[in-house]
């Protein structure tokens, strides 16, 4: 809309519309855009006959609706397919001819040219920037540095002497020679948009400049060996070759040329050459390329197998370790069911149930861990309430001579699961640490209760009773709870009281911090 509104903001009155209606022919012809992304095809077929229109009337809009419309076929042949196309190419063809047209004139063949030349190059240019190279992936800007500074070294040295032979101004002509080297630093990453500008940089030089047409004609060769290079597609291909030489046939072939047919084989020799190197140089990047992914997929694949053998090793440890653990603990559960049965009622009998029970439970725990490594993926199944296994575990140290005060808030329930498990873990490594350091006896609190939307447990042991000979123990308890906490985003404190007994506190929030 803002471009026909300043093409035709001096425009008056015509034989059929008033100067009023400049306005709405605007949004007759700009409207339609904001929806040629979605539907290309119709909006051409609309600015098709909106042009024939404002042919008719004398509306200086058509000028605008002949480039909108151009613009149209070109979305066309980038987002739609070959049929969708021609339909659209086609009616452009015939709305640009008729604006072309003049009446009581004769259509000359140059005006047929113009007709056809004009919607068919924004369709193939749209149809070319629709993938046909493919993505560099390369970082290294070196090839391009020495492609640029190639370009301007040929550009530059061959025809300075000649800039102010041409019509053109000297700068006009040194500004294009510099422009056409740099340009081949981007032949790469954008062939086929360079090749175009070659070509144009080649006609324009055909014309206006006759001394800069042999450099500008090795330039559009190397822009189609690079264009054959990057583009693997054959029909593109082909076509940059038929184009090559044309542009090639336009800078050699003077109105004197004698035409012969060994003049023309040298020529689609001389244009093949190029595009049989670029072909030769992409087949080779490709195979490389092709090389790098087989020696990554060979490499992901060793790593997969020695990561197979190490999951067969440690499922081997692990069923190593259960057939030992399960061995000796087994005989122990039989042993102290049997002295349980012998025994007489009291301490002695209370304590071999807890052994054999316990045994049990490790048995099972045992059992459930292999399976978990066997299937990582299994989810694990909660042999109990996180709560049931708190009071359990109390009431297990009680039984073993600890004096033990329990203080479960029933709003702990609320809880997420995995802060209720790790504060029933922690309260099962806490009170073994206090029975292995303090010994039976010691009078011991545990506190769980809500904190935040998380739990808060503390384990708080007075002084032991009396001097104690301390268990074996392997120093890893309270690491282990660390890691624990840490896994949820947690803290944990552990030490002395300051009253002879030890302290042990740990904030376990509802979601990971980290």
């Amino acid at each position: 809309m803002a471009l026909d509104l300043l093409t035709t903001a001096q425009a008056g009155d015509t034989k059929y519309l008033p100067a009023e209606m400049n306005i709405p022919m605007a949004l007759l012809a700009g409207l339609p855009m904001g929806l040629v992304r979605r539907w290309p095809v119709p909006v051409t077929l609309y600015l098709a006959v909106l042009l024939v229109l404002t042919d008719q009337l004398g509306s200086f809009t058509s000028n605008t609706v002949q480039i909108l419309i151009c613009v149209a076929v070109g979305v066309s042949g980038f987002s739609r397919g070959m049929r969708a196309t021609v339909l659209a190419v086609s009616a452009t063809i015939a709305a640009t001819a008729v604006n072309i047209a003049d009446p009581g004139a004769a259509f000359t063949v140059n005006q047929w040219m113009y007709a056809l030349l004009l919607p068919v190059f924004p369709a193939v240019l749209g149809a070319y920037l629709r993938g046909s190279a493919g993505r560099l992936e390369e970082r290294d800007v070196t090839p391009d540095a020495l492609l640029a500074a190639g370009g301007v070294a040929i550009t530059v040295l061959s025809t300075w002497t000649t800039w102010h032979s041409g019509t053109q101004p000297v700068w006009v002509v040194g500004l294009l020679a510099v422009v056409g080297g740099l340009s081949l630093g981007i032949a790469r990453r954008l062939p086929g948009l360079v090749f175009l500008v070659q070509g144009v940089l080649l006609v324009q030089a055909d014309i206006f400049l006759n001394e800069a047409v042999n450099t500008c004609v090795i330039l559009t060769l190397i822009a189609i060996g690079v264009f054959a290079m990057r583009v693997s597609s054959w029909p593109w291909t082909v076509a940059a070759y038929f184009t090559g030489c044309l542009l090639t046939a336009i800078a050699v072939v003077g109105d004197d040329t004698d035409v012969t047919a060994f003049r023309v084989g040298v020529l689609m020799t001389l244009v093949a050459t190029p595009i049989a190197i670029g072909r030769y140089l992409g087949m080779r990047q490709a195979a490389v390329a092709a090389e790098r992914l087989r020696a990554e997929e060979s490499a992901r694949a060793a790593v997969a197998h020695v990561r197979a053998g190490q999951l067969a090793e440690r499922e081997r440890i692990a069923r190593d370790v259960h057939d030992i653990v399960a061995h000796h603990v087994g005989a122990m559960v039989l042993r102290a069911s049997a002295a349980r049965y012998s025994a007489p009622d009291g301490p002695v009998a209370d304590a071999l149930n807890d052994i054999r029970e316990t045994g049990h439970q490790v048995l099972q725990d045992l059992r459930d861990l292999l399976d978990l490594l066997r299937e990582p993926e299994r989810e694990p199944y909660l042999l109990a309430n996180p709560a049931d296994v708190v009071r359990e575990s109390a009431e297990r140290m009680a039984a073993a001579g600890l004096v033990v005060d329990l203080d479960l808030d029933p709003a702990t329930d609320q809880a997420p699961l995995i802060a209720r498990t790790s504060a029933a873990r922690i309260v099962q490594e806490g009170l073994t640490n206090v029975l292995k350091h303090a010994g039976p006896g010691t009078r011991v609190r545990v506190t769980v209760a809500p904190q935040d939307e998380g739990l808060s447990v503390e384990i708080r042991n007075g002084r032991p009773p009396t001097t104690i000979e301390r268990l074996p123990s392997s120093g890893r308890g309270l690491a282990g709870m660390r890691e624990r906490v840490r896994a949820l985003g947690g803290t944990l404190s552990a030490g002395p009281d300051g009253e002879g007994g030890w302290m042990l506190a740990a904030s376990l929030p509802a979601r990971n911090a980290a």
